[in-house]
């Protein structure tokens, strides 16, 4: 039983021996394979990096290529707008100082008196020829009535003096023979001639006490006159001075102030043109008068005289306006705006404002020519805000491109597409 225990131990140690003969076998070719394997696998995954890197670098460059190309080749789409002639009639908006009344006429007693009647007050409207205020004066009536009873002495005076002329007329031709006859002394000639002279002197001297009689008479009546004021033209009563019972003294200094009319139906406004628009300015250029308290409502009128010459301090020209009022809704002393319509002296061309390039060569814009941009210097007039007027560089009709790219060169490709609006500034 024990042989047999043994044998089975001996044959499980030889086993075992066997196992770990051959697991020493495999662990040294294990050994023996396993470094070049390793090293071989290190080296594929590197030729393998290797050629993703180079394939990776290849696609990049192609790309860049091709987008390179496709920049070469690439036409940007632009807006353009069409450069259009200026209006002939520039539209200048400018603030006026004040409204004023196209006449004023501060008026004045010219007959001492009281106020016997006072038809109006502030703010009436009258009419040319009507009646303002009555004076009264007794004692001018007087001095007329006392006049003209002188004037009838001297009318019978001179009729007297003419009487007795004739009658020494009548005498010396009747005288004037017989002294040459000597049947009447020539003493009595002498007399008779004399007398004749005197008696011609003397209606003289009547004649003209007369006339000046008359003249006192006309004095007085045009003194009489004064007692009436009447309006001197169609206007508004702006101030008054004196009222029923006031005493008014005519005088050529003092006289009492009475009235302030105001022709209020032509209403006169006055601006100051620049320079730069006044070229072209004259009397009958249009204008329209615009008041900020009357939103819906113009006012047209015609430049009437103009100062023909600029403020040196300012530069500009002043200039007077006048405006139909037939209605009064024109008030004077009010603040408005002036919108004169001038005739241009030079045609210019109108570019819009986006389309202007700026840049260290100056003012320049770009015009569209056959689907390529070619980029021209301006010569710019005034600046509209919106717009700029040009006097050189582009031509009535060009497409001018609007906000162009900073990178736009000359003679760079384009395409249009939808068309900007045109400048519309006047």
């Amino acid at each position: 039983m024990n042989d047999v225990v043994s044998l089975d131990r001996q044959r499980v140690s030889d086993a075992e021996d066997g196992a770990g003969n051959r697991r020493k076998a495999y662990l040294s070719k294990r050994r023996r394979w396993g470094g070049p394997l390793f090293g071989l696998g290190v080296f594929f995954v590197l030729i393998g990096s290797l050629g993703f890197g180079a394939w990776r670098h290849y696609s990049q460059q192609r790309e860049l290529m091709a987008i390179s190309e496709q920049r070469r080749n690439f036409v940007p789409s632009v807006r353009v707008a069409t450069v259009k002639a200026s209006d002939p009639i520039a539209l200048v908006s400018l603030p006026a100082a004040t409204t004023s009344a196209f006449s004023v006429a501060n008026l004045f007693a010219r007959a001492s008196g009281y106020i016997d009647k006072r038809n109006v007050d502030i703010g009436d409207r009258v009419k040319e020829g009507q009646l303002l205020v009555q004076i009264t004066a007794p004692e001018l009536d007087h001095q007329i009535t006392q006049a003209e009873a002188t004037l009838g002495q001297t009318k019978a005076s001179v009729q007297q003096t003419q009487a007795n002329l004739d009658l020494a007329r009548i005498t010396w031709a009747r005288d004037k023979p017989l002294v040459e006859k000597r049947w009447v002394t020539p003493q009595q000639g002498s007399v008779d001639v004399q007398n004749l002279k005197a008696l011609e002197a003397g209606l003289a001297v009547a004649q003209a006490n007369e006339a000046a009689q008359e003249a006192q008479i006309k004095v007085l009546n045009q003194q009489k006159a004064y007692q009436r004021v009447v309006a001197p033209f169609d206007g508004v009563i702006t101030q008054r001075n004196i009222d029923v019972g006031s005493l008014v003294q005519a005088d050529t200094t003092s006289g009492t102030f009475m009235f302030t009319i105001m022709q209020s139906n032509v209403i006169r406004t006055q601006v100051f043109v620049p320079q730069d628009q006044a070229f072209g300015l004259g009397p009958g250029v249009e204008a329209v008068v615009r008041v900020p308290e009357i939103p819906n409502r113009t006012f047209p009128g015609k430049v009437t005289r103009i100062a023909e010459a600029l403020q040196p301090g300012t530069r500009t020209m002043l200039t007077e306006i006048d405006i139909p009022n037939p209605d009064g809704a024109l008030a004077v002393g009010i603040y408005c705006l002036v919108e004169l319509h001038i005739p241009r002296k030079t045609s210019s061309l109108l570019v819009p404002a986006e389309a202007i390039i700026f840049n260290p060569d100056g003012l320049q814009v770009a015009v569209v020519e056959n689907g390529v941009a070619n980029i021209r210097k301006l010569s710019v007039a005034r600046d509209l805000g919106t717009a700029v007027e040009v006097s050189d560089g582009v031509k009535a009709g060009d497409q001018v491109i609007l906000n162009p790219a900073v990178d736009l060169v000359d003679g760079s490709k384009v395409s249009t597409s939808n068309q900007g609006p045109g400048p519309n500034a006047r």
